[in-house]
């Protein structure tokens, strides 16, 4: 009798992955980088590796609905007449008109109405859609300058100063030539149909010196009405954040790598920045160590999906979140009733991320007439609506289990971590024990 080893299955490279292959077969077949945008996709700490210590003996629940947890946040009460108060501390981030069509920003408008919060612009200016449909609007003041005008200054609640993005910290989006149609090049006063690349820093200031003179010009063309944001990526979050309270921000706005529904390099979106989780606790120190904490709002944005996440982040010190991806898949978009369209795109639905070739078949992150008549504004505003009010019940339930009557009582002290990864960045107890890495315990 003779015995035969059976033959060895081959042995693929984990550091040459199958992606990793076709990515560099890719490169050397076109010689141009890859360009996307939906932020990072891949693994890092993040609030599913945190956990809530509900309330039994030595904390004590709220009970059901008959007690209140209050979820009302004001943003910009350190300098602004008129601070802004939202019923929901889930606000809409800001994306562009021009990357997204005017009826995914009417949309967005519309929902955050009905829940008693705010929405964003973006690169490009503000729309008629989005202003008339848009309780409360936030106006982004960026490199670019792209659509700027003191009117549109004037005519917002509040003025958001973008230094930084947490997909592409130190860097500009991109927004290619087949979305520039007749509206959105009137509207930046560039050509139509010629790719456009956003400014990575301002060309009128260089320092945290030059962003105070900034700020005090921007209080007198509005008045000293409109509270001032500053918008920083996340890379060096402490000392951003202490810059940003200087310079006299009312809000800082922190966005970590998991979030940028914008276009840009890929090796960018996967290679710069934080998690958006290791971000929170040095901009919160920041503001402890200055005294600010509470008094300079914090709003933390980078893959939040659930009122889980809204809670976890406002126990680790912020003060509202913004959402961005989640909010253009709330009003329709990676929507699987398009998936044979998607694919033949040669993408599926849950993974599409060509927002900026124009071809959305959702109608969302597009310019084309035809396709931006599949999204009825109305009712993809009552879904983002629907799915606001549902994240706010989720982290209400949350904190009433905590023994909390408002979310911004939800602490540190109610999470633990399941890594010590999450547990270092978040600086909460790994769970079963009171050991944090670096800070001791057993």
């Amino acid at each position: 009798m003779s015995y035969h080893n059976p033959p060895t299955p081959p042995r693929k490279s984990a550091t040459f992955d199958d992606y990793t292959l076709a990515e560099i077969r890719r490169a050397a077949a076109t010689g141009i980088y890859d360009i996307r945008g939906a932020g990072a996709k891949r693994k890092v700490p993040h609030f599913d590796d945190l956990l809530f210590l509900g309330a039994s003996i030595s904390r004590y629940p709220l009970e059901g609905y008959r007690e209140k947890c209050d979820t009302s946040v004001v943003l910009g009460s350190r300098f602004a007449k008129k601070p802004i108060y939202l019923k929901t501390p889930i606000t809409i981030a800001g994306m562009s008109f021009g990357a997204l069509s005017g009826h995914a920003k009417e949309a967005l408008g519309r929902g955050a109405t009905i829940a008693g919060t705010s929405t964003t612009t973006g690169d490009g200016g503000m729309t008629d859609e989005e202003r008339g449909h848009s309780q409360t609007l936030v106006y982004q003041y960026l490199p670019s300058r792209y659509g700027m005008n003191p009117k549109d200054l004037r005519r917002a609640d509040a003025i958001e100063i973008v230094v930084g993005q947490g997909a592409k910290p130190g860097g500009g989006g991109m927004l290619l030539g087949q979305k520039i149609s007749d509206r959105v090049a009137e509207m930046r006063t560039l050509p139509k149909g010629i790719d456009q690349r956003s400014a990575c820093r301002h060309p009128d200031w260089t320092g945290p010196d030059d962003l105070e003179i900034k700020i005090l010009e921007l209080r007198e063309i509005t008045d000293w009405q409109k509270p001032i944001y500053i918008k920083i990526g996340g890379a060096r979050p402490y000392y951003d954040t202490a810059l940003a309270v200087k310079a006299g921000a009312d809000v800082v706005v922190l966005d970590g790598m998991q979030g940028g529904t914008a276009a840009t390099q890929d090796v960018f979106i996967e290679n710069v920045g934080m998690p958006t989780l290791a971000c929170i606790r040095p901009a919160v120190q920041a503001l402890q160590d200055l005294g600010m904490h509470r008094k300079v709002q914090l709003i933390v944005s980078g893959g939040i999906r659930s009122g889980a996440d809204v809670a976890k982040a406002l126990a680790l010190g912020a003060d509202a979140v913004a959402i961005g991806t989640a909010a253009l898949v709330a009003i329709g978009d990676n929507d699987p009733r398009w998936e044979a369209e998607y694919n033949e795109l040669g993408t599926t639905a849950g993974a599409y991320d060509d927002w900026h070739e124009g071809k959305d078949p959702a109608g969302i992150t597009t310019q084309d007439p035809e396709l931006m008549k599949r999204l009825d504004p109305v009712a993809a505003g009552r879904r983002l609506a629907n799915y606001l009010k549902v994240m706010t019940l989720e982290a209400q339930t949350i904190a009433r289990a905590c023994g909390k009557n408002h979310l911004h009582n939800l602490e540190p002290e109610d999470l633990v971590a399941l890594t010590m990864e999450a547990s270092a960045m978040a600086q909460v107890p790994l769970a079963g024990t009171s050991w944090i890495p670096g800070k001791g315990g057993f």
